[in-house]
């Protein structure tokens, strides 16, 4: 099949699109997908752009080659460490314990002895400061090539903060949330030593939960003190086994892990394909489940609103329509698009202009845009009562910490402009500026970039092993702070570097740190683009 037909495969069989093929003087080809408003239908009202250009040939070749020396220079080193000839820093079992169950799996820990350590510096760095705009960084360094680190007691301050997911800039120390915060510190303490059950239910956590039910447009709303707890908890309490579970095939460790413990079975479709989803569906309703073809009990779909790892936004609209069509519940988690995206910060549904009432489970975090910690699930009001007797993460799980709860309501109330100011909806209209300006100055530069348009979750390809430690230290030797990732958390061939925007980002900041990208971009050579600007079809209508 051409690459052409896989990305029409991908946009699906409910909206108007048109692929352009964008060439340069060399004749390479980019693919770029826009998706256009069907009148017939409306499930769009605005282009819907993302960017995925394909990996040139070289580079995955080169990149493949990489890995596989690095794999045969990792069996020649553990030979050396069999023979004690090379020291081995590597927990392992001792003499007298060979013949007992092992505790220590060698094979499976390959990757962390003789590749993760090569680069390991890129990674837990301490800081000592706000995760704000800017950072301070501990100074570390290793004596033996990343097994350890000792620390120089020098501070490196002023980093660019690249890396955080402080989207709207409420991670601060000073100002509106941080002083309400401090206040119910000093009323209420700092832990609540209870479930919400028992004697940990504050009035402050009912009216967090009240006002998030508002912001988001649903009937209840209810909080939980880990964001990944909401996922892994609260699946398993919705669906069990007779259940079918559709899952996106990059979504969050999280969500995978809750659809493993309910029990369910559990199916995977293609990326944001319609099409994909659409076959399973049908499938399922045909073929019910295996072995008795009996009806599923209940079929879930689960997405998340923005893809942290591809910087892509669901195509909710589509799967609304498919929910609705083939009569199943919808879970959406907006960890990283609430606040993030649309015009009231209220997430992918605001985004798209959609009823929240048309996803069955909204989920998402407080970690990311509202600066604190926990996350939420907000939905019809039957749906939340259920959860909240039923639900490990409600009956087991201690109270959120006061001053946390206060952060959230401060901050929201702040997007929501319950503050009696336009700071949040500035902070909002921000990052969306942010957002534009920097994903196209670094196509402009000509490095491949993956993700919507709007998302401010931006992947910059590195691809080659060697590079995903270099460019990290480059970068920090620059004063500018990023995140680095690999393999396995992403493919073999797509490691990359993955920027958050904030509206805390000056546009000099942004000025600052694309000029060193753009340098350590030339240094490293990772600027593979086969074009310097990406250029966008005008909608027609």
């Amino acid at each position: 099949m051409s690459t052409k037909q896989n990305m029409l495969d991908k946009v699906g069989s409910f909206c108007v699109c048109k692929i352009k093929d964008v060439r340069n003087g060399s004749g390479n080809t980019i693919m770029q997908i826009l998706i256009y408003n069907n009148n017939g239908l409306g499930l769009y009202s605005r282009p819907f752009i993302e960017s995925f250009e394909e990996t040139p040939m070289l580079v995955a070749v080169l990149t493949y080659m990489g890995y596989g020396i690095l794999t045969i220079f990792g069996y020649l080193r553990d030979f050396l460490r069999d023979w004690k000839i090379e020291r081995c820093h590597v927990a392992r079992e001792r003499e007298e314990q060979r013949d007992f169950v092992p505790l220590y799996q060698d094979f499976e820990n390959f990757y962390t002895r003789n590749l993760y350590m090569r680069i390991r510096d890129s990674w837990n760095r301490p800081i000592c400061s706000v995760p704000g705009a800017k950072v301070d960084l501990v100074e570390r360094v290793s004596p033996d090539y990343n097994w350890t680190f000792d620390y120089t007691g020098k501070v490196v301050e002023g980093v660019i903060n690249m890396g955080s997911y402080n989207y709207l800039g409420f991670a601060e120390n000073t100002g509106y949330c941080a002083d309400a915060s401090a206040e119910v510190t000093m009323k209420y303490g700092v832990g609540v030593a209870s479930t919400r059950q028992e004697m940990g239910n504050l009035d402050r956590h009912e009216e967090m939960e009240e006002l998030v039910a508002k912001f988001l447009g649903v009937e209840s709303a209810m909080a939980f003190g880990m964001g990944f707890a909401t996922n892994s908890m609260n699946i398993p309490a919705l669906t069990g086994k007779g259940c079918l579970i559709l899952s996106d095939e990059l979504n969050h460790a999280s969500l995978v892990l809750g659809a493993r413990l309910s029990g369910s079975t559990i199916r995977v479709f293609k990326h944001n394909n319609m099409q994909s989803l659409e076959k399973m569906l049908r499938d399922a309703i045909v073929h019910g489940q295996p072995r008795t073809h009996r009806p599923w009990k209940k079929i879930l779909i689960l997405v998340e609103g923005i893809y942290s790892m591809e910087g892509s936004i669901v195509r909710l609209p589509e799967v609304i329509a498919l929910k609705k069509r083939y009569r199943a519940y919808l879970y959406l988690d907006e960890a990283h698009s609430i606040g993030a995206l649309g015009p009231g910060g209220r997430g992918v549904v605001d985004y798209f202009g959609l009823d929240p009432r048309d996803v069955d489970v909204m989920m998402g975090t407080f970690t990311k845009s509202f600066g604190a910690a926990g996350g939420y699930i907000g939905g019809r009001k039957e749906l939340l009562e259920y959860l909240r007797s039923h639900s490990h993460s409600a009956v087991y799980a201690a109270s959120m910490s006061p001053p946390v709860v206060e952060q959230i309501i401060a901050s929201m109330k702040c997007i929501m402009g319950e503050d009696g100011t336009t700071l949040g909806r500035d902070r909002v209209q921000q990052l969306a500026e942010n957002t534009l300006y920097f994903r196209r100055r670094l196509t402009e530069m000509g490095f491949i970039i993956y993700g919507n348009n709007d998302s401010p979750v931006v992947p910059m390809m590195l691809y080659m092993p060697a590079k995903i430690g270099a460019f990290g230290r480059e970068m920090l030797k620059r004063n500018i702070g990023v995140v680095v990732v690999g393999f396995p958390a992403t493919p073999i061939i797509e490691s990359r570097a993955r920027f958050c925007i904030s509206a805390a980002h000056t546009k000099d900041m942004l000025d600052t740190a694309l000029s060193v990208i753009s340098e350590v971009g030339d240094l490293l050579q990772v600027k593979y683009s086969r074009h310097k600007r990406l250029i966008y079809d005008q909608i027609q209508d």
